[in-house]
């Protein structure tokens, strides 16, 4: 029986009752009859077996459970699917068949998905403490276009170590990630009804791309405060294609706000580059 069954099964026991979502807001509880979930969380994979338990833990002992998973798997032959066929949440929809890539998986989530919010959480990825949905919930009460937070990193065992070198800020518009990716693909959640489909021309860097124009649309951000919401693993594939991504990343920046604009941007970050190189190299 794996760890991440055990610890599901340790929390369920302990806080979960039948028929009931339980979104504990800090300060009351509230409880909401089971209808249209308010989130959809997708997980994409591909040949993750063995990042993939701490992400159903950390989704499964969320406080708050109006939600549903969906796992948008690429025909993985490690038993990544049986492994999420196999937890313990009974609200997962799991489809496994080939797909275009990553950006072509998330599509297929956002054309499944049900929910009122969309939340990216890619396997490896986690919620940062099992309240996350529950503060999340008690922003959406003002029904915000997007919901946006904080993100820590942490490596394959999951110690923390640190937080993204960018912050998100506590106002947010399109203008924003003029900046850069001020806030995380997973940290961004937005409304449903208001997402275009990821552009799939991107091979490394349309999750950008993707909210900028959900920023463009939207009316209402809020900020879900200073603590993190999402424990965010340090690889993969933007992270393994780092100089790809960035170039692609200014192409889309050179679109979206001016060629001229984003040149003149991205000299003033060559002392930001170079001062988290130089910390790495430490």
């Amino acid at each position: 029986m794996s760890r991440a069954h055990n610890a599901v099964q340790s929390y369920k026991k302990q806080n979960l009752h039948a028929n009931l979502i339980l979104c504990n807001f800090a300060d009351d509880m509230e409880e909401i009859k089971l209808s249209k979930p308010l989130f959809s969380i997708v997980t994409v994979t591909w040949n993750a077996a063995s990042v993939l338990p701490v992400t159903i833990t950390s989704i499964a002992t969320q406080s708050c459970n109006s939600f549903e998973w969906l796992v948008i798997d690429g025909e993985s032959t490690d038993g990544t699917a049986n492994l999420a066929r196999d937890a313990d949440i009974t609200t997962a929809r799991v489809v496994s068949e080939p797909d275009n890539g990553l950006y072509d998986a998330m599509n297929k989530g956002i054309r499944l998905a049900r929910g009122e919010y969309l939340i990216f959480l890619n396997a490896g990825d986690a919620f940062a403490s099992p309240d996350v949905l529950a503060r999340l919930a008690r922003c959406a009460t003002s029904h915000p276009d997007v919901i946006y937070g904080q993100t820590q990193l942490v490596d394959g065992t999951g110690t923390v170590i640190g937080r993204r070198h960018l912050t998100a800020p506590s106002t947010l518009d399109a203008d924003s990630f003029k900046d850069g990716m001020v806030v995380c693909h997973q940290a961004f959640i937005a409304k449903r009804t208001l997402v275009p489909t990821y552009d799939l021309s991107y091979r490394f860097s349309a999750d950008f791309d993707w909210c900028v124009r959900v920023l463009k649309s939207s009316d209402c951000n809020v900020y879900a405060g200073d603590q993190p919401i999402i424990s965010y693993l340090q690889q993969g594939l933007t992270t393994a294609n780092e100089y790809s991504s960035l170039l692609e990343r200014f192409h889309i920046m050179c679109r979206h706000y001016g060629v001229t604009s984003t040149v003149m941007r991205h000299i003033g970050f060559i002392p930001r580059f170079l001062k988290r190189k130089l910390a790495h190299a430490l």
